[in-house]
């Protein structure tokens, strides 16, 4: 499955034009050089493939020059560029609620990654991941993107207030890294531990910091929203399409199917009952998908068999071959000899 199916908001990649305005780089050049129409980030309510933005971030680097495109791009990003998203957040009683309103509905604001959001009387701490694979140049830009803009959001909810924060970014340091160093109150580190994730901390008790917009009826408006908005995205886009993509894009074993709700910013029962009505379920997706990829892989010829089961998540080579069997009707040693 491609990962083109993926539809993010073209909203947040219209912010290069104002990063680029200093340089006097026209976006209407690039985006034709990269095969994008010249509304493509202007429509209302307009969507790009994540292939479109791996085009259009792949020239802007080539015409700009510059490597800071995630860093100013997450700086111009406040709470109330996320739309009914952000509207929910700006009507929550204090921070704490306004991000967990965010974790939960974090699929309308960028759907190719995902967020938790734990908060204790100490800290809060968001952690974001990638739900998709991506060219590396995305994911710099992305994980930078996301990191400023986490930043920038809480310090927006907290009305100005300059709470001590730590940011992990699953990266080199990149050579605008003195620019992180300079920001008030903030430690960062740049690194790989996390694998491909943001981390942000935020020291305090957020639930004690009350919202001054907060509106009780206009956050009800925003959460039947944000649902409904789910829901149509879900019905729309084939959610059995994304589920295989996001199973064939995971790198370290198929997800679960908790995971996988938790993905979408589903409950468990409605995920099922989604995937009822498209005459299919998690199960036979993750089969499908984890046969497909034994099959790539066994082709391939440049994994044993064991290196194959393992990395398609069973606890050894001879469950891997039950398995196979069971849907090919030979074994996988057989189903390589017959490729040859």
């Amino acid at each position: 499955m491609d990962h083109a199916l993926l539809r993010v908001p073209a909203r947040y990649y219209a912010r290069l034009a104002d990063v680029l305005v200093a340089e006097r780089i026209d976006l209407a050049p690039v985006l034709r050089e990269v095969r994008l129409p010249v509304d493509a980030l202007t429509r209302p309510n307009a969507m790009l493939s994540l292939a479109q933005v791996e085009r259009l971030l792949a020239g802007l680097r080539v015409r700009s020059m510059r490597t800071d495109l995630g860093f100013e791009v997450g700086k111009l990003l406040s709470v109330s560029a996320h739309s009914f998203v952000g509207f929910g957040m700006l009507n929550s009683p204090n921070v704490a609620q306004a991000l967990h309103f965010m974790s939960r509905h974090f699929r309308l604001i960028m759907p190719s990654f995902s967020l938790r959001f734990v908060c204790t009387t100490e800290h809060g701490e968001l952690h974001f991941s990638p739900t998709v694979a991506m060219s590396h140049e995305a994911l710099l830009f992305h994980i930078e993107a996301i990191g400023m803009a986490g930043l920038r959001e809480v310090r927006d909810l907290s009305d100005g207030r300059m709470l001590e924060a730590q940011l992990d970014l699953a990266m080199p340091p990149p050579p605008h890294a003195d620019r992180y160093r300079a920001l008030p109150r903030l430690k960062v580190n740049f690194h790989s531990e996390l694998g491909p994730a943001v981390r942000l901390r935020v020291s305090g008790n957020l639930d004690a910091l009350p919202i001054i917009s907060a509106d009780t009826s206009a956050l009800r408006v925003a959460e039947e929203r944000c649902r409904l908005l789910i829901e149509q995205a879900t019905e729309a886009g084939g959610l059995g399409e994304l589920i295989a993509m996001a199973v064939r894009e995971s790198g370290d074993g198929p997800p679960s199917e908790e995971e996988i709700a938790r993905m979408f910013n589903i409950s468990r029962r409605t995920l099922n009952r989604y995937l009822k009505q498209e005459q299919t379920s998690f199960r036979d997706i993750s089969r499908n998908v984890q046969h497909t990829l034994a099959c790539e892989r066994l082709d391939a010829q440049q994994m044993s068999i064991s290196e194959i089961a393992y990395s398609l998540g069973f606890s050894d080579a001879a469950n891997f071959t039950r398995a196979f069997r069971n849907i090919q009707g030979c074994s996988p040693r057989a189903f390589q000899r017959r490729a040859i």
